[in-house]
This record gives C-alpha cells, sequence and structure tokens, in this order.
C-alpha cells in the first residue's frame, strides 16, 4: 500500500504535475471504452527525466504506469489503478523533417491532423488517418497500431513506424529501428549486461525455433489480413530477414506498433510520410437495401483499387436524422437505404474518377447490386466523411440504457470472407434476440460491429461476454484477427490464447517479462487479463437513482444523458481543427476542461453520492465552472451531450444547497439592474469605465480587475421602437423579439436592423414581452427562468405563425425557444413550445430564408465594395450556422471569416 506521503514526496520530486485528488482521479478512471478504474494518481510528466522518476517509483513501489496520450482507446488501454503518465500537454513536439528520406520525427502528444497540416507545405502526408484523427495523437497510433478509412493503401501505423526511441523498465533508454541481419546479430552477441540487449537474445531464441516458427504460422491470422492487432505481433517479426529470407530487414517497431504501452515508454517516434494523394477525390456512395448486398458489393469496388471502401448502415443512417450537425451532411441520401457503401478514389481528374465510377457501377448493377449510385466532389466530400467518422458517437444517442456496447466492434476477416462472417455473426446475434450496427471499413474486411445492450443489468453484463466468446470462437473459424485496429486492451486480451494457440500466447507472456519484469508498463493488457466483463463503467444491478429536476429531459433521465457521453473525445480537437467545442478546453489543454470530463463527473457522482442532493459536491463545481455555456458541444459532439443544459441543471440544485454568490446573483438578474442603471445611462457609463469606481465595483462584485465592463446606450431600443414607428406597408409581417442585450447594449444594432427589415418591405411588429431569461439560464437560475419561458410562450405562440415568424437579432437570447424553452416549460405548454420554435429564427436565417423564396434579391441593394469581418456567435455557429450571414451578404466573396 503507497503511503500518500510517498506520493507527495513524488510530486516534489516532479518538473510537471502529480495529481492525487480524487476528481482528477476520477476523470482518468475512463476512456472511451465501457472500463472503468479508479488510478493510483495521475502525472503530467514535463520531460524525459520525469518518465524516468516516474518509472523508478513504479519500481520501487510496485505500482504501475499508464501511458495516456488522447484517451480515446475502445479496449481499455489507458484504464488502470496505478499511475497515469499523460504526456498530451507536454510531449507534443515535432522534432525534425527530414524531405529527402522522407521521415519526420515527433514526440508522442503530436495529433495526428496537426502532423498533417504542418507537413502539406512540404508536400508530405501521414498517411494512417482514423476516425478521431482531429484529437488522436501518434503515441496512443503507435501504441494501438491505428489505421483508419484508407488502410487500403496507407496500411496501419506500423507500416509506417521506422524508429522510436524508448525508455525501458529498467529506466535506461534505448533506441530501435532498422537492422541488417548483421547488425541483428552482432547485437545479440553483445555481451553488456544491458536490457536491451537481453530482448534481442530473446526474440533470437523464440522466432529461430522451428517448432515456434511453424505454429506461429499456424494459428495467427491469415497473412493477407492487413488489419491485426491480436497480441504481440510475433508473426510479422518471424517474416524479416535474419529468420526468413528474402525478407525485409528486423525492426523492433513492428513489435512495439500495437503493443498499447505494455513494453516501454516511448519519447520520440520516427515516422515515414508519403507525398500528399492526387488533388482530385470522388466518392461513390452506393446505396443498397441490405447489408449482405453492400458486402458482395464490395469485393467489386475492391478490384478497382478504391483508397477507401465503407460502410454506413441504416441504424447511423437513422441516428443522422435527428443530429444537429450531421443532418446536414445526409444531403445525398434517397430514401432509407439498408446499408451505403462509401467507395472513393483519388485520381489527378475528375474525369479519371468518373470513367472509373461508370465501370464499377455497371459491374454492380449486372450483379444486380444497388439502387442509387451519387457520385460527389468538393466539399461534398467533407462533409460525407464527417458523416461517416461521426458512426461512434452517433451510437451514444440511443436513449435509456441500452447502448451500442463496444465489444465485438473490431473483428477482422479477408475481404471475400466478409459476406459469410457477417451473416454467421447476425445468426448468432439473433439467438439471443439481438440485432447490431455495422459501420466502417469493409474495404480493409472489418467491419464494427456493437451489438445493443444494457451493461447495467447482471443479463446484460453476462450477455457481454457470452457474444465475446461466440465471436471470437467465430472469428477463429474464419482464420481473421479479433482485434483489427482497437487493440486487445483488457477487453479482448482474455482470448488471446484461444486466437493464437496456447503455445504462441505463452511466447507472448515470455516476451511482456522479459521486456518488463516487473509488470510496470500498463499491466494486465494484452496478456495475463482480467474478466473481460470486470470493471466496467456500470455495476451490474445497481438501482438507478431518482433525481428530480427543472429541465426535462426527453426519454430520459439527467444521469443517462450524461451517459451519452461515451468517451470518443471529439472535444479534445484544438482550434487548428475548427468548430466550436470546446474552447476552455482549446485554452487550457487540461483534461479536466473538456466536455467529456464534465459528463463523467455528472455521471460519477450522480450514480454513486449518497447525499439526498446529489448536485451538492464541489468536486462537481470545480470540473463544471469553465464550461462557457456555448452549446459547441450540443452541436458537435456527435452524441449530442448538451453540457451547459447539465450544468444549469446542476448549479441550480447547487445553488439550492450551498447558496448563491453576490457576482453570480448579479449576472443573473442583468435585465432587472441593467433596466435601472438605464435611468440614467451617463451616470452608470462614467462609474464603470472610470478607473477608481470602476475598480471598487468590481472589487465588490467579485469581477475580475482587468476586465471591461458592459456599457449602455443613450437610449434603449424599445423606446426608439416607441419613437419611430413605422405605418403598416402592407408587406409580410414579422414580430421582433426585442432582447435585452440589444435593448440596453447594442441599440444600434437593433435600430440597423429594424430599419433594413423596413426598407425591404416587411412590417416589424414590436411586442411588449418579458426578458429571455438568457442570463438566468447561464447561472442556473432555473426556476426563475421557467417563469420567464412560459409567459413568452405563452405570449407569442398566439401570434407567432410561419407566415408571421419571430425574428431575433442576439443569438443566445432568441435561441432559448428553439434550445431550452421546450425543455424549461411545464408539461401543459410543452407542445406549444415545440410548435413556437419552428417559427422563431435569427436575422440573417430569416433574411437567407427570403433570399431563397426570391422575396429579396440583389437588385434591392446598391454595389459597393465592402470588406465584411465575420466573427460567428458560439451558440449561432453550435445550434444555427454562420452560414445564413454568408449567403445574406451581397457579395459573399467579400466575407473573411474570423
Amino acid at each position: 500500500m503507497i503511503k500518500r506521503d510517498e506520493l507527495i514526496q513524488l510530486g516534489q520530486e516532479l518538473k510537471g504535475e502529480l495529481y492525487t485528488d480524487d476528481t482528477m482521479r476520477t476523470l482518468y478512471a475512463t476512456d472511451a471504452s465501457a472500463y472503468r478504474e479508479m488510478p493510483l494518481a495521475v502525472a503530467i510528466p514535463q520531460d524525459e527525466s520525469d518518465l524516468k522518476t516516474l518509472i523508478r517509483f513504479a519500481r520501487q513501489h510496485k505500482t504501475s504506469l499508464i501511458p495516456r496520450t488522447a484517451g480515446t482507446s475502445l479496449a481499455g488501454q489507458v484504464v488502470g489503478n496505478g499511475i497515469i503518465a499523460d504526456v498530451s500537454r507536454k510531449f507534443t513536439k515535432i522534432l525534425e523533417i527530414n524531405t529527402e528520406e522522407r521521415w519526420v520525427r515527433v514526440q508522442p502528444g503530436v495529433i495526428r491532423d496537426e502532423l498533417n497540416m504542418f507537413l502539406r507545405p512540404y508536400g508530405f502526408y501521414f498517411g494512417p488517418e482514423t476516425s478521431t484523427a482531429n484529437r488522436a495523437m501518434i503515441g496512443g497510433m503507435v501504441g494501438n497500431n491505428s489505421c483508419g478509412s484508407n488502410s487500403v493503401v496507407y496500411g496501419s501505423t506500423r507500416e509506417h513506424l521506422l524508429e522510436v526511441k524508448a525508455i525501458l523498465s529498467d529506466g535506461s533508454d534505448a533506441t530501435f529501428g532498422t537492422l541488417s541481419p548483421d547488425e541483428f546479430h552482432a547485437r545479440c552477441e553483445a555481451n553488456d549486461g544491458r536490457l536491451e540487449t537481453a530482448l534481442y537474445k530473446q526474440i533470437r531464441t523464440i522466432l529461430g525455433n522451428a517448432a515456434n516458427q511453424a505454429e506461429i504460422r499456424k494459428e495467427f491470422p491469415k497473412p493477407e489480413i492487413l488489419r491485426r492487432n491480436t497480441g504481440y505481433a510475433i508473426d510479422l517479426l518471424l517474416e524479416t530477414a535474419p529468420f526468413t529470407a528474402g525478407k525485409e530487414d528486423f525492426n523492433f517497431c513492428k513489435l512495439i506498433a500495437g503493443s498499447e504501452g505494455t513494453l516501454a515508454f516511448l519519447t520520440e517516434i520516427k515516422l515515414n510520410i508519403e507525398p500528399l494523394p492526387p488533388k482530385e477525390t470522388g466518392l461513390m456512395c452506393v446505396h443498397f437495401n441490405t447489408i449482405d448486398e453492400s458486402l458482395r458489393a464490395n469485393i467489386i469496388a475492391m478490384r478497382h483499387k478504391p483508397s477507401a471502401s465503407e460502410l454506413i448502415d441504416h441504424y447511423i443512417l437513422e441516428c443522422t436524422k435527428d443530429n444537429i450537425e450531421q443532418s446536414k451532411n445526409r444531403f445525398f441520401v434517397q430514401g432509407d437505404p439498408g446499408a451505403i457503401l462509401v467507395v472513393e478514389f483519388l485520381r489527378d481528374t475528375r474525369e479519371e474518377i468518373t470513367a472509373i465510377a461508370d465501370v464499377v457501377k455497371a459491374e454492380m448493377q449486372a450483379a444486380g447490386l444497388g439502387y442509387h449510385f451519387p457520385l460527389l466532389f468538393g466539399d461534398d466530400t467533407k462533409k460525407i466523411w464527417t458523416l461517416r467518422k461521426a458512426g461512434l458517437g452517433l451510437l451514444g444517442n440511443l436513449p435509456g440504457d441500452e447502448k451500442a456496447v463496444p465489444v465485438i466492434e473490431d473483428t477482422a476477416v479477408a475481404v471475400e470472407d466478409l459476406p459469410a462472417f457477417i451473416a454467421e455473426f447476425n445468426e448468432i446475434l439473433k439467438k439471443y434476440e439481438l440485432y447490431a450496427v455495422h459501420y466502417a471499413h469493409a474495404g480493409s474486411g472489418e467491419i464494427h460491429l456493437r451489438p445493443i445492450i444494457n451493461l447495467k443489468t447482471v443479463e446484460g453484463n453476462q450477455l457481454f461476454r457470452t457474444i465475446a466468446e461466440e465471436i471470437a470462437t467465430l472469428v477463429k473459424k474464419f482464420n481473421g484477427s479479433l482485434s483489427g485496429e482497437h487493440g486487445d486492451g483488457r477487453l479482448r486480451g482474455e482470448f488471446i490464447a484461444q486466437m493464437i494457440g496456447p503455445r504462441n500466447y505463452e511466447l507472448l507472456r515470455q516476451l511482456k517479462y522479459t521486456w518488463d519484469p516487473e509488470n510496470i508498463f500498463n499491466p494486465h493488457k494484452i496478456v495475463d487479463t482480467p474478466s473481460m466483463n470486470s470493471m466496467l463503467r456500470y455495476e451490474p444491478g445497481k438501482k438507478a437513482p431518482d433525481i428530480k429536476t427543472v429541465f426535462h429531459f426527453p426519454e430520459q433521465t439527467i444521469l443517462q444523458h450524461a451517459e451519452q457521453c461515451n468517451g470518443s473525445g471529439d472535444c479534445r480537437k484544438t482550434h487548428l481543427s475548427g468548430g466550436t467545442m470546446c474552447p476552455s478546453y482549446m485554452a487550457t489543454r487540461n483534461e479536466k476542461d473538456t466536455t467529456r470530463a464534465r459528463a463523467n463527473i455528472l455521471r460519477e457522482f450522480l450514480t454513486n453520492s449518497t447525499k439526498a442532493n446529489k448536485f451538492d459536491h464541489k468536486e462537481i463545481y470545480d470540473v463544471l465552472d469553465l464550461c462557457l455555456a456555448c452549446k459547441g458541444c450540443k452541436g458537435e459532439c456527435p452524441s449530442n451531450v448538451d453540457v451547459a443544459k447539465l450544468k444549469m441543471e446542476f448549479l441550480q440544485h447547487y445553488y439550492d444547497a450551498n447558496g448563491v454568490p453576490l457576482r453570480t446573483r448579479m449576472i443573473g438578474n442583468f435585465t432587472r439592474l441593467t433596466g435601472l442603471a438605464a435611468i440614467a445611462p451617463g451616470v452608470y457609463n462614467f462609474l464603470v469605465k472610470n478607473k477608481a469606481t470602476s475598480q471598487l465595483i468590481k472589487k465588490f462584485s467579485g469581477f475580475a480587475p482587468d476586465r471591461s465592463m458592459p456599457t449602455l446606450q443613450s437610449t434603449t431600443l424599445r423606446k426608439w421602437l416607441r419613437r419611430n414607428p413605422a405605418p403598416a406597408q402592407g408587406g409580410k409581417k414579422v414580430y421582433l423579439f426585442c432582447d435585452e442585450f440589444t435593448n440596453y447594449n447594442d441599440t444600434h444594432v437593433g435600430i440597423k436592423a429594424v430599419q433594413l427589415l423596413r426598407r425591404l418591405g416587411y412590417d416589424v411588429v414590436p411586442v411588449d414581452h418579458p426578458e429571455s431569461a438568457r442570463a438566468l439560464l447561464s447561472k442556473g437560475f432555473l426556476r426563475q427562468a421557467k417563469v420567464f419561458a412560459e409567459k413568452n410562450v405563452s405570449l407569442f405562440s398566439g401570434i407567432v405563425t410561419a407566415d408571421a415568424p419571430l425574428i431575433g437579432i442576439e443569438p443566445s437570447a432568441i435561441l432559448t425557444f428553439r434550445d431550452e424553452y421546450p425543455d424549461l416549460v411545464g408539461d401543459a405548454l410543452r407542445g406549444q413550445a415545440k410548435s413556437l420554435a419552428k417559427n422563431v429564427f435569427l436575422i440573417d436565417e430569416f433574411l437567407a430564408s427570403e433570399a431563397d423564396k426570391g422575396a429579396i434579391h440583389s437588385g434591392m441593394f446598391r454595389a459597393a465594395d465592402r470588406n465584411i469581418k465575420l466573427h460567428g456567435h458560439c451558440q449561432q455557429k453550435a445550434l444555427s450556422s454562420v452560414l445564413h450571414s454568408k449567403k445574406s451578404s451581397v457579395s459573399p466573396k467579400a466575407i473573411r471569416s474570423t
């Protein structure tokens, strides 16, 4: 048992950070898998010396180190009870590039997509592309031997791994790279007592044994299955020059790729890079009635050497209909297909792609396969790939406790075997009255298959195991790989002996304990793993808590909404990848400030708290604190986890137990306080702009001394409207929502909006309505906000129609009608709130819609050159789109987004 004093001492020895508090340990207790285990501590090492300190501590105190980057692993690879070593914050440098020899050297925390942003000006590209590429890091890709959609061209990370620098379990440094047969044998003959030398001696003994060679070739997956992460890759090392004549030179990197951090701690990674792919991309999105048809058509497609062939089944397509972000990306879908096969061709011209697509279409039609064959280019291809990559997260949208669980989702077989394999797979599921979601890498013989199971029940927990056992047997029948790209971890490690035979499995164990005699590197992964249905996120049979909320959570509870987060980590992308989610993480790069962390902390305490008020925990407050309520997660998280809504609900209950700070009360009551200040706006503006009085106000109210305070206009928009009425023009009637921010702070914007609408011929009708309650909502005053929401819904639902819509200017205020109000008002008004929401628009949405109808056209404006800088509102981006603003411009070319 490690004492707290010993951990404190360790923290003092590190240049980086060490966390032992329950909050940070909880946030690192899960990854993107079904597993949960509380770590001893979380370390953020600063440099290699910190890593050596951690290794020494783990060795001395009989604990372990779990290397972690983005934490998107699906088989529990970065879950464990030792010290999590998170290298995603400090080990992020691109160290060197050599364009002549075509390689790049990086630290493990470099993000895959950002590496390619760096390589693009040099004309190069790192090929393997996971669906998590905008946050997946190279260290994790090596650990899992990641592939991706384009693996039929670029293979896996293993094929691109040239050399690594690593720290071994005894704290010594080692460099592993390509060795000629003479160099290999020279390493084996050294007598220096180093652990690195012992590794070479051992592998020569294992792979030089004829009986071992025969057993490996007999039991490991078929050689033509390129996606193979079953155990350590000794079968691939066997096919190198020291052991098989005429093959490529030996390189331990083949073993290290896919070893999941169980053999050594990597500090530098040298990768092969490829020339940029051809400039033209075409996606042939073939529609089928059934999965079986698509898999048979996939065999035809693969004869024509596409760069990818990816499956999207009808379950995924159904999920996209109600997803804010992905519903925009299903524009190409015709009818309700049972499956769509997305076949990608890369060529220099569109004409070449069209010619190939015509041949593929003709062959499929001749075989009676497919009913719609759209071929798409340009920006449309990005939308389709975004839709496909969102598959994993979209599965988290299923309401209730039944989820598409990662259990046998990573099987890989030969492409020709795929139709028969999937048919037998589904027959097995039918025995248990289950069905699976099918998606992803048909071109590589790997369909991600996720059965729908409730892991919270005892029966579901056992079914999780039963399905794994049966499918493992099926995969062995086809001589496939139980893991194609997601790795073994603690999910599949238990079945490796069955997949490769007990003799080969024992060779893997010998390897592990030669590399790592004290078992300090990520133990219980790949070998000697515990039961695969133990240490899951949910305790089977545990009764769900009954939690009363102010918000309505459709078809689920607040806990189930938090549980929609499956840990896929989309919220860990940086500003370089675009989008809104998650601005606080983008600023801090701390896991604590991710959307994932916020969902995790709520899930943990709402599930396990023994308090009557389960929200009454400072730990939750601290993790949610930096959430800006931008709604980026609701729009961009594939699982639509609305952390802003969760935070609002949490704050109401937390303040019920702990009282409301003065600053919070002031912000929540912004409208009332600003209304008082607007009686004498000049006096107010002087007080908040004068340095002395401004500092006193901020000190008293708890605001940061360096921030500016909002000022007031000399008049309000409501007053201006009363002074400047306009007679009805007989045009289309629109109701104006005079939100509190435009009314007091941005009056000039409101005036311009009204003048524009009037000049375009619209009758702008002001209404005496309550505030939007946006400030109250943002600070968790839900019961007060509910009063205003119900008044607004009652008022406007009686007058607003499709022909007389409600128009708003400030996005967060007007969007409450579409976002919060339907879930905030009482049951009696919910139907009215939903109907009203359909006829509520931001002003740019309204103008763009009217332009589409021809009611507004360029002839109504005078020509003028303007350089427009557009900064979209965060909630506008999340719940609507800035494209409406661009579309509303007379000359879109004049717009430069910032």
